[in-house]
């Protein structure tokens, strides 16, 4: 299969997003320089009071975003569900790059960075932060190797291709296990905190409320960045029609509608359990971040999704999948910060540093996933997903949004 090279002179024509992300970059370096010399408390806003701040709220985030990678792969691997196989290895390519922001960002909020290892030989079974950490490992790992023959086809590499898929469906399975296990664990550190962690946000379903709204969140991330793709990249010459159909993406928003009205009926659940609506009258920021992070990330888009036009108009589903992903942000930041600023006592707001290393690694994703789409087929049809098992390489044929 041919597939256009790299063009170095194009990545080095200077446009102003250009320019500013290697300014962000340049920074973020330096920032991380200090970080690494001078260390958390010189760097940071942290205090012992709030240890975990914007880079765990992100962490958060960014596995939350990264979820479709578990959950295309198992509805088409699995449940045989081959309608939505154009939507696997862009689901792929952004955990990867997900789960890599991830663990760098946890390598620099490492109190002793230099023995990030020591999880994978001192071991604590009984401690939650264990389990994430080598469920973020081996799911890294299982990213690698689902992701690995859309590499390996650059080069026409068919012996390893034929192997990889004939080991693809246990290793999807893995995935999936590895993914649902920490997904759902991120939500339990929580648990050891119901004194100091807000009532608005915290609940014994903590883990399921990740679990659910990350489907919700993972799905509408591959909608955002399939619109993107199609209006941005096509422009430029040998990108040309790149996209996903229109009849795939309403099926994956239909999910995403479901994933909301579970995530809101569980919370509402939840707050009649325990017996919480009487919080959400209180004047205060708890719970006016709480009402904007409900409002306008599920019953905005549930509203929206609920009606067919919505759903079938592209402009339109680009729209909702940005309140989806602005409400799995607020949420995350609220559990991990909002949540816990009363309790501890004092303010706390991101430091220079804190901010610019977290920009430098989005933009380093972003650019990554640029790069990668643009010089490998990512974007391709149902009919060359099932050529290519059949005859281990098959020619890419571009697809459009329609």
């Amino acid at each position: 299969m041919k597939i256009k090279n790299i063009n170095v002179s194009e990545i080095l024509k200077p446009t102003f997003w250009k320019i500013t992300s290697v300014i962000i970059v340049i920074v973020g370096l330096f920032s991380t320089y200090f970080r690494f010399t001078q260390g958390l408390g010189a760097t940071t806003n942290l205090q012992d009071t709030v240890p975990w701040g914007l880079w765990i709220g992100f962490d958060f985030i960014g596995v939350g975003l990264a979820a479709a990678g578990f959950t295309i792969a198992a509805t088409v691997h699995i449940f045989n569900m081959h309608k939505y196989e154009p939507l696997v290895r862009p689901a792929i390519l952004t955990a990867f790059l997900g789960y890599s922001i991830v663990v760098c960002l946890l390598i620099v909020d490492l109190g002793r960075p230099e023995h990030f290892y020591h999880p994978l030989y001192m071991w604590n079974i009984h401690s939650v932060m264990f389990e994430i950490t080598w469920c973020l490992i081996c799911y890294s790992t299982v990213l690698l190797i689902e992701f690995a023959p859309v590499i390996l086809e650059k080069f026409n590499l068919k012996a390893p291709i034929k192997i990889l898929r004939m080991i693809s469906i246990p290793v999807v399975i893995v995935g999936v296990l590895f993914s649902t296990l920490h997904q759902s664990s991120f939500g339990s550190l929580y648990l050891i905190v119901p004194g100091k962690l807000h009532p608005l946000w915290y609940s014994s379903l903590l883990p399921v409320h990740f679990y659910i709204s990350c489907i919700a969140a993972g799905l509408s991330m591959i909608i955002f960045e399939s619109y993107l793709v199609a209006r941005g990249l096509t422009k430029e010459d040998g990108f040309q029609n790149t996209g996903l159909k229109m009849d795939i993406l309403s099926g994956a928003a239909f999910a995403v509608l479901i994933a909301l009205i579970a995530s809101l009926l569980l919370k509402i659940y939840d707050f009649i359990d325990d017996g919480k609506l009487y919080l959400l009258t209180v004047p205060s920021m708890e719970t006016y971040l709480f009402y904007l992070e409900i409002l306008l990330g599920t019953i905005a888009p549930i509203y929206l999704l609920s009606q067919k036009k919505f759903r079938e108009d592209k402009k339109w589903l680009y729209i909702i999948s940005i309140c989806v992903i602005s409400g799995l942000i607020l949420n995350r930041i609220n559990v991990s910060i909002t949540g816990l600023v009363a309790s501890s006592g004092v303010n706390y707001f991101p430091s220079f540093d804190e901010i610019s290393i977290t920009l430098m690694l989005i933009v380093l994703a972003i650019f990554a996933f640029r790069l990668v789409a643009k010089n490998f087929a990512v974007f391709v049809t149902e009919e060359h997903e099932h050529s290519a098992s059949e005859k281990d390489i098959a020619k890419t044929k571009p697809i459009t949004i329609s």
